[in-house]
């Protein structure tokens, strides 16, 4: 009888990754992490983290658990918990979350909307800003 690899048994969360250098073409939908290094032409849902690598583009909207930006979005991000836009990143849309991490040199052009409970997105007030972070 042969022994099972544990590595695959025990690890729930496989991450589905678009390489650099690779276009795609459509709609993700996952139930585990997905991370784009190249590039998507399509809309993002997935129910764990979407990671944007630095050379990862993505024309369409985000709706995510967590999310940590490098590259560039354009779109709108809907994310349940923390969203991290890296030093490198550049986002062009509206964004709604929970928890928002911005790094100094970051770009943002759009609206965002907090809430701090996954239950209040809905009850939010319809205050809006327009915030653009850039480095001098």
């Amino acid at each position: 009888m042969k022994r099972r690899d544990k590595s695959n048994i025990e690890n729930n969360e496989n991450m589905n990754i678009i390489l650099e250098g690779t276009k795609f073409i459509g709609d993700i939908i996952a139930s585990s992490s997905v991370r784009i290094n190249g590039q998507l032409v399509g809309n993002i849902i997935a129910q764990s983290k979407v990671e944007i690598g630095r050379t990862g583009i993505v024309y369409g909207n985000i709706n995510c658990d967590a999310a940590d930006i490098e590259g560039i979005l354009e779109g709108k991000i809907e994310v349940n918990n923390l969203l991290i836009l890296r030093e490198n990143s550049k986002v062009v849309g509206d964004i709604l979350t929970s928890k928002l991490h911005i790094e100094e040199g970051a770009i943002f052009l759009g609206e965002c909307r907090m809430s701090g409970h996954q239950a209040d997105m809905n009850k939010a007030p319809q205050l809006t800003s327009s915030v653009e972070v850039t480095q001098e």
